[in-house]
């Protein structure tokens, strides 16, 4: 089943945010199925404002890390180095890289379910910081969910960033570094981000 308030955000930012894992790669997705804007002049080409750019990175943002107003605004008034951080080190974000969860947004899930554990405690808040020597599991009692079916092989074929140690076997991963962002694909623009904040 498709979620249309997903997908036609998606079309409204002109991206692929991977919102829907496995479909945001085929041609099932929405962007490739419905390339046009939703609603009756999706379909008219329209210039966009450096205003509007910058608009719509943050939004994008926002949607990808499940950020509000507030925290985004209050995130972009740091450096570079100290946003990349924040962002990449989050619990969700962890899950994500270390090959646990398919997107950005199953994880977040997984962790406000209570699906995953830090040092062997269950933590359910997605924008958890984790930090050098935390160690990232799956609760036993959810590995049998649909939500991990096959991803012992998934995780053999899978490589972390570099910061991150992961053990396929153990179904466990480590924080080893502070992220860098270097070998981790950010695909989105943070300077227009912080010129829309620094307006």
């Amino acid at each position: 089943m498709t979620h249309p308030v997903k997908e036609k955000r998606e079309r409204a930012l002109n991206t692929k945010l991977f919102l829907k894992a496995e479909r945001s790669y085929s041609p099932k997705s929405a962007i490739v199925r419905r390339p046009k804007r939703p609603g009756q002049h999706g379909d008219k080409r329209q210039s966009i404002t450096e205003y509007g750019r910058q608009l719509q990175e943050k939004q994008k943002i926002q949607i990808s890390f499940g950020l509000n107003n507030r925290q985004t605004r209050t995130l972009f008034h740091k450096p570079k180095e100290k946003i990349i951080e924040t962002l990449f080190q989050r619990l969700d974000s962890v899950t994500f890289m270390l090959g646990f969860a398919k997107s950005q947004r199953i994880a977040r899930q997984m962790v406000s379910h209570g699906h995953i554990l830090v040092n062997g405690r269950k933590v359910t808040i997605p924008s958890c910081h984790v930090t050098i020597g935390n160690k990232i599991s799956i609760r036993p009692e959810s590995r049998a969910s649909k939500l991990f079916e096959g991803i012992g092989e998934r995780l053999q074929k899978y490589t972390p960033p570099t910061w991150l140690r992961l053990s396929p076997e153990e179904l466990t991963g480590e924080c080893i570094a502070k992220s860098s962002g270097g070998d981790t694909e950010f695909p989105f623009d943070m300077a227009l981000v912080s010129e829309f904040y620094s307006r």
